[in-house]
């Protein structure tokens, strides 16, 4: 029978035999190592060189990360076994890998690290979830925490993270453990390096002051790996600000300039201790503004910004792009100039958008009540209220309207689409007093 069909059935013989070994050689957990050479590290997949060019995200997004170079994402919550699994199963799908995050408890959230009691219950939490995930194919790392520097004073939290970092060595011998730091300067890192020492490596997470990221290595004294874990925009505590506080948010196109100049300078440059970084965020969240660090909008849409990423991680702009916009000009001024409107005022709005593929634009205008959130570190927020207005538009980029009846704070937005999955954005903070002077 074999003779009638050839030598390329028994090719098929051959290869139908080798499946289950490649199943099952695909389904055993990487070994992940941090390898020092010389002076400088590396993250080595199964032997292999791996450089993290990732985001930060949850379960979705998954398919447009891979499609514009993306290898791994970050998480910040595995609590949920069934969900994480899942979403293990599908990076393994994908090709990608995950540092998976394990939800650390906050002093600032009121967790006190004297409480024997409390800090073993939550490595007993952890234990499990650790138990639950660390033969995944797709784990990369594990995240011990994140941020347990913001708002914290009780150095213990460090003691903890050591313990934790030594149970996982234990439980998993492959996979290299590391916390995330909001900023970070030489009492902290010696903090870690007394009370953590068995981190692997350190995850950085800065945004508009990431550009003092290697002098910060040096006079800190970190001379480990890392990975910036967390990175992006000007955050919204260090943009500037209107005559009462409203922070003033960057464009799309201008924060797609300032991801590609800053992946450059300050994180693909550095090759001796940088193993790579996570983008914030490969989705959409409120916090401040709806729109103020996705890389995406509600409805999907990819921004400028996710175009950037993928140049920055293939060389090579998506076949078709994202529009550009230019900031809102509210009545013939900037945000900076601190508009204030009478109620129920007319008011002329305007931006320039154009599409790099001559695709035709939708325009979409709305007026939130601007966000009153105080919170910090990325704690959940309320979006803030669409006030009803009408927006009348005589031309692409351009709107009339009428100021809100009732004195406030409120934020103008604007989304220009191009019908192929693609849009930009700005917003414009302004108030609205009965006595303007």
């Amino acid at each position: 029978m074999l003779q009638r069909f050839g030598p390329w059935c028994c090719a098929v013989i051959a290869l139908v035999s080798l499946l289950p070994q490649a199943q099952a050689q695909a389904a055993r957990p990487a070994h992940v190592r941090v390898v020092q050479q010389g002076e400088g590290y590396q993250l080595q997949v199964d032997g292999a060189p791996f450089l993290v060019k990732g985001a930060g995200m949850g379960s979705g997004g998954q398919a447009a990360l891979v499609a514009a170079g993306g290898n791994a994402f970050r998480t910040w919550d595995s609590d949920d076994v069934a969900k994480t699994t899942a979403m293990l199963d599908q990076a393994q799908a994908n090709g990608l890998k995950v540092s998976l995050g394990l939800v650390v408890a906050r002093e600032r959230h009121g967790f006190d690290y004297g409480d024997a009691q409390a800090v073993a219950g939550q490595r007993e939490r952890l234990r499990k979830q650790v138990m639950a995930y660390k033969d995944h194919p797709a784990l990369l790392t594990w995240l011990v925490g994140n941020e347990l520097n913001l708002e914290s004073t009780d150095l213990r939290v460090w003691d903890a993270v050591g313990e934790l970092a030594r149970m996982i060595h234990r439980l998993d011998p492959h996979h290299p453990v590391m916390t995330t730091l909001a900023g970070f300067d030489k009492p902290l890192i010696e903090a870690i390096k007394t009370r953590a020492p068995a981190l692997d490596l350190i995850g950085i997470q800065l945004y508009g002051d990431i550009d003092a990221l290697h002098d910060k290595l040096e006079s800190s004294g970190w001379r480990g790996p890392y990975i910036v874990t967390e990175w992006g925009p000007t955050g919204h505590w260090e943009s500037p600000t209107t005559a009462w506080g409203a922070a003033i948010e960057d464009d799309a196109s201008r924060k797609a300039q300032l991801l590609a100049q800053r992946y450059a300078r300050d994180i693909a440059s550095d090759t001796r201790q940088g193993l790579g970084s996570y983008v914030f965020l490969w989705g959409n969240k409120q916090e401040r503004t709806p729109t103020w660090y996705g890389l995406f909008l509600a409805d999907g849409s990819a921004t400028p910004s996710v175009d950037a990423m993928q140049r920055a991680w293939t060389g090579h702009w998506p076949a078709n792009r994202s529009p550009s916009i230019t900031p809102i000009v509210l009545e013939g001024r900037q945000a900076i100039d601190s508009v204030t409107l009478r109620p129920g005022q007319p008011v002329t709005a305007a931006v320039q958008t154009q599409d790099p593929d001559g695709d035709a634009l939708e325009v979409r205008w709305q007026i939130r009540e601007e966000s009153t959130a105080t919170s910090v570190g990325g704690d959940p927020e309320q979006v803030p209220t669409v006030m009803p207005t009408s927006f009348r538009a005589v031309e692409i980029g351009k709107a009339y309207f009428a100021a809100p009846a009732r004195a406030g704070h409120y934020r103008l937005f604007v989304e220009v689409r191009d019908g192929k999955g693609h849009a930009a954005y700005a917003n414009f903070p302004f108030r609205v007093q009965e006595d303007v002077r």
